[in-house]
């Protein structure tokens, strides 16, 4: 009988099916018939031919051949006789090679931890509890011996608690999976982590894990990826006599201030420290990390040069590195020496925790310094810091047109924060110098000034109560701006009473200017002011206070004339108010003494605040206002009152004029102060009135 082809296939299929299920109800039976002691036995001996450890199976046993061979124990350690096993996990599975159990011999395709609890624990000696079980893993292993090419770790957590450098990490869920075809030849480790709240993608692989083992060199690749940081590394380690790694190191982050906190540091203090970019040549030996041909990106600042890191004890970096230009703006951005309204000294405690994170020994030169809207030339520094204590020292900027030098000093203390300066400004530009360190653009020209300061205190306000110092300002061949003096004293001596218009305007060019100040408790004397000018001289002395940011000077203005008959003319004056907006006045006393028409009139007053302190003897004393009226020179009368007081030539003076007579001769568009008779001590209160106060010093 002849069979159609569909028939045929039929009949295959049913007998493949049949046999497929006899197959696998075979492996389902013979699951059942295999003795749980000889697959333990077998998987433990499978463990400690491939990896040299001596795992302890300390649960139940499992076997499962369908729908393909694993067996799956749990309770699962190493180390034996410890404490703290170094490792144990709740399951460890390990699948089975189909073929090899068919022929009734148990090898292992690969493991899997689930759960596995690893500690890595170093005590004070620096002895780690993995010790003895990595001196079995480095152990000789035969080549024809079993071999399974991978280790999984599911949901893993890994902690680090070293005595000796005083570290404790945690690590958590680590899914990673360890391959190693040939153990005697290669190792790698893939996978990913989660480090401080962050997803780390982690890669490691030696070429040759046997001989890293035993100490002795291999290649060495690592791979680490985070959001705040990503790190490679390319070269060979060796830990015999002592620990050596060298190789091409490259770093990324686009916040270096966010991945330093993100592993465990301080954060910095100011500002920046943000986008890094690193390649560099490493060589590390025992605790010191040596970077040679650095490329540093950082801020957007380029860097080139030789970096230097030590872990043992205390950190420290050093190295020496040069830049074309070097913008410190995002470094200064938080400082706040002002409060926001600008007008009084910030009260925001200091925060120089940072300071106390490393120790730091940098020298770095510059083709350009930015700092805010200050550019700087040609500058070299050196910037040390140790034990909370920074110190920069300025060996030679080209600054402001001449060159600048000294040191800057700033240290953490128990009540917040000290600081020291020694600057030299030697022919700079005064205008520039001055207006961008202290905000006052007065004084134009080149000149030199040095600048010692030393304060203490929780914040700007408290440290500017404790300044103390010295500073010290000579110029030449400059002016002073916003203030023409020669053409104010021209004013004033033709007309001593017009001054009140704005004079606030102009400059004054001077030959020579010197300035000596000393600061005590943040209140600056001025000891010595001199300028000298073409057409002026000025002579200034008196405080400021720092922490109130005002003024209080006095001062002599002369004006230089020439010619054998010419007078000389001097003008007292005082400044006061605040460092932004200062207030000049002359001294009034002066000007009206100068002032044909109202010199008499300040005599009259003083002669009768006289008789109104002493009344005796206003009865043997003419009257004061007459007698001053005809010591007054007539041309120094002004018009108008000329008009209403004098009588004709032809007309006899009295001896005492009448009331309206002595009232008219007040200067007109003013109130006419009473200058009669002076009251009777019980009809008038002792005192003076508001321009006999306003004469008085």
């Amino acid at each position: 009988m002849k069979l159609s082809a569909v028939t045929g296939f039929k009949r295959l299929a049913l007998a493949v099916g049949t046999l497929l299920i006899g197959v696998f109800g075979a492996l389902a039976a013979v699951s059942f018939l295999i003795p749980k002691d000889q697959v333990r036995e077998a998987v433990k001996s499978e463990i400690r031919a491939v990896t040299g450890l001596n795992p302890l199976l300390r649960g139940d046993v499992s076997v499962s051949l369908f729908p393909y061979g694993q067996v799956t124990l749990t309770d699962v350690a190493l180390g034996e006789g410890l404490d703290e096993p170094p490792l144990q996990a709740a399951r460890l599975v390990a699948r089975l090679s189909f073929l090899p159990l068919l022929l009734g011999r148990i090898d292992v395709a690969d493991v899997t931890l689930a759960e596995p609890r690893i500690v890595v624990a170093v005590d004070e000696n620096g002895v780690s509890n993995w010790a003895r079980l990595l001196s079995s893993l480095g152990r000789p292993v035969d080549p024809d011996s079993p071999s399974f090419s991978e280790i999984r770790i599911n949901g893993g957590t890994l902690i680090v608690r070293d005595k000796y450098r005083n570290i404790h990490e945690e690590i958590r869920n680590a899914d990673v999976s360890l391959a190693w075809p040939a153990i005697s030849r290669s190792f790698a480790l893939t996978g990913n982590v989660r480090y401080r709240g962050e997803a780390l993608e982690l890669g490691v692989t030696l070429a040759n894990f046997n001989a890293a083992l035993q100490g002795e060199r291999s290649a060495l690749k690592i791979r680490l990826a985070a959001a705040p940081l990503k790190f490679t590394f390319d070269g060979a380690i060796a830990t015999r006599p002592t620990l050596k790694i060298e190789g091409a190191t490259s770093a990324d982050s686009q916040s270096l201030r966010e991945a330093l906190v993100w592993l465990g540091r301080k954060p910095l203090p100011g500002g920046g420290f943000e986008r890094l970019s690193l390649k560099a040549q490493t060589n590390m030996v025992g605790g010191t990390i040596a970077l040679s041909q650095v490329n540093l990106e950082l801020d957007g600042n380029v860097a080139e040069g030789v970096l230097t890191f030590a872990a043992d004890g205390r950190q420290t970096l050093q190295g020496t590195l040069a830049v074309d230009e070097l913008d410190l703006t995002p470094y200064l951005s938080t400082v706040r020496l002002l409060t926001a309204a600008e007008r009084e000294w910030s009260r925001t405690r200091f925060d120089l925790d940072g300071l106390a994170t490393a120790d730091l020994d940098l020298r770095l030169s510059a083709g350009k310094v930015v700092v805010g809207a200050t550019t700087l030339g040609r500058t070299a520094i050196a910037t040390n810091l140790r034990s909370g204590k920074l110190t920069v020292t300025i060996g030679e900027s080209r600054g402001f047109g001449g060159v600048i030098r000294g040191s800057i000093g700033l240290a953490k203390t128990d009540e917040g924060a000290a600081f020291a300066s020694q600057l030299q400004f030697d022919g700079v530009n005064l205008e520039r110098c001055i207006g961008d360190l202290f905000g006052i653009k007065r004084i134009e020209g080149k000149g030199n000034l040095n600048v010692s300061l030393e304060g203490s205190g929780p914040n700007v306000y408290a440290l500017t109560r404790t300044l103390d110092g010295v500073a010290t300002l000579t110029a030449s061949k400059g002016a002073l701006t916003g203030l023409n003096v020669e053409q104010l004293l021209r004013r004033l001596e033709r007309r001593p009473l017009s001054g009140g218009s704005e004079f606030r305007t102009g400059r004054t060019p001077f030959e020579t200017l010197s300035v000596k100040m000393k600061i005590v408790q943040g209140n600056v004397a001025v000891e010595d002011a001199d300028l000298r000018g073409p057409a002026v001289r000025l002579a200034l002395a008196g405080e400021a206070s720092i922490p109130a940011r005002d003024l209080e000077l006095k001062g002599l203005a002369t004006l230089v004339t020439t010619g054998a008959n010419a007078k000389l003319f001097e003008l007292p004056f005082s400044v006061h108010g605040p460092w932004d907006d200062p207030l000049l006045l002359p001294d009034a006393q002066i000007l009206i003494q100068r002032s044909g028409a109202a010199a008499p009139l300040l005599e009259a007053l003083r002669a009768r605040r006289d008789s109104v302190r002493n009344p005796a003897a206003q009865e043997s004393q003419p009257a004061s206002i007459p007698a001053a009226k005809e010591a007054a020179p007539e041309t120094a009368t002004p018009p108008l009152t000329r008009a209403a007081s004098s009588p004709p030539e032809s007309q006899a003076t009295p001896a005492e004029p009448p009331q309206g007579e002595q009232n008219a001769a007040a200067p007109t568009g003013s109130a006419a102060p009473d200058v009669g008779p002076p009251a009777a001590p019980q009809d008038r209160p002792s005192g003076v009135g508001p321009l006999e106060k306003a004469e008085q010093p």
